[in-house]
């Protein structure tokens, strides 16, 4: 291979490495926003007023809406780790607290979430298979899992959106994608912490929906990020700012 060829190849790989990352990242982020819808059904059982003995009827759909929600929380924590090597070269503090929170602390609180499920599947198989003089230990077994969960979903938003806010500052500021996307991202980010602060300190609104009360100024990020996903995998990442980039470190 002369130098020439080298060079060339050089300066096309990087391209390459950028266009697969923009590609799986967008994949990624589909998948997980599928199987979070997928495992919709498997929350609502859970917010049944009786919800143990609905658990226990329906134990197959609360397994299988678990299984979606290990899906998205995989897909999605794995998004962030696959881009940080973009990110990073911008801002790297930034870049990795992105992976401590969309990464990391997000994967954790969806494994939380799972186990909170799977202990309600095991404590709804004593409940309708007790005694009278037990029912009611059940039941406050029940009713603190079910006050975990709560807890549980309102903190990973709080985690999820601040790990948003850092990947689309960093998005802004180095113009990989269109600004008017990262700033959408980042305006979203801001209403959808919002949502679980807010609903927090409303009592008359227990429960964190997308369709209901404070969980509607989720949607601005929910629909951005579906944007989002289809610009990168169609688009990628704006190669304009990488060369720049390129340039500014030769």
């Amino acid at each position: 291979m002369t130098t020439l060829e080298k060079t060339n190849t050089t300066k096309r790989s990087p391209f390459i490495n950028h266009r697969a990352i923009s590609v799986l990242v967008g994949v990624l982020f589909i998948i997980g926003t599928v199987a979070g819808g997928m495992a919709f059904s498997g929350a609502s059982i859970l917010e049944d007023p009786d919800y143990l003995v609905k658990i226990s009827e329906n134990e197959s759909q609360v397994l299988i809406s678990a299984a979606f929600v290990l899906i998205m929380g995989f897909a999605l924590s794995l998004m962030a780790v696959i881009l940080f090597p973009m990110l990073r070269k911008y801002n790297e503090i930034l870049a990795v607290g992105s992976v401590v929170f969309r990464g990391v602390l997000e994967a954790v609180m969806y494994l939380a979430i799972v186990m909170n499920w799977l202990l309600q599947i095991t404590i709804s198989r004593a409940y309708v298979k007790g005694s009278v003089s037990s029912v009611s230990q059940y039941e406050a077994m029940g009713t603190l899992l079910k006050g975990a969960s709560y807890w549980s979903d309102h903190l990973l938003a709080i985690v999820f959106t601040l790990g948003a806010l850092m990947i689309y500052y960093i998005l802004y500021r180095s113009k990989l994608v269109p600004r008017w996307l990262s700033a959408w991202g980042f305006i979203g980010a801001i209403l959808y912490l919002a949502a679980p602060l807010l609903n927090v300190f409303d009592p008359l609104l227990p429960a964190l929906s997308l369709t209901a009360g404070w969980g509607r100024l989720m949607w601005p990020l929910a629909v951005q990020e579906m944007i989002f996903a289809l610009w990168l995998i169609i688009k990628g990442f704006n190669k304009a700012a990488i060369n720049s980039l390129a340039a500014k470190q030769a």
